[in-house]
């Protein structure tokens, strides 16, 4: 699995952080939401897929390996 983010989709609602933690964070400032782990381990991979899915401004992309 790659992740990638379009940080100017993104709305700041954090639940991405809250999903995988491990994967995303969020700016102190603004909210906006950044990537800690383009190639998570598998046993992320759910999270990360659920993440994307709830992201509000879709700004997370998951390619499958």
């Amino acid at each position: 699995m790659r992740v990638g983010v379009e940080e100017d989709r993104c709305c700041g609602s954090g639940q991405c952080v809250l999903l995988a933690p491990e994967v995303f964070d969020q700016r102190e400032d603004d909210g906006t939401v950044v990537l800690l782990d383009a190639a998570p381990p598998e046993a992320l991979h759910g999270d990360v897929r659920e993440s994307a899915a709830l992201c509000p401004g879709a700004a997370i992309r998951v390619e499958e390996a």
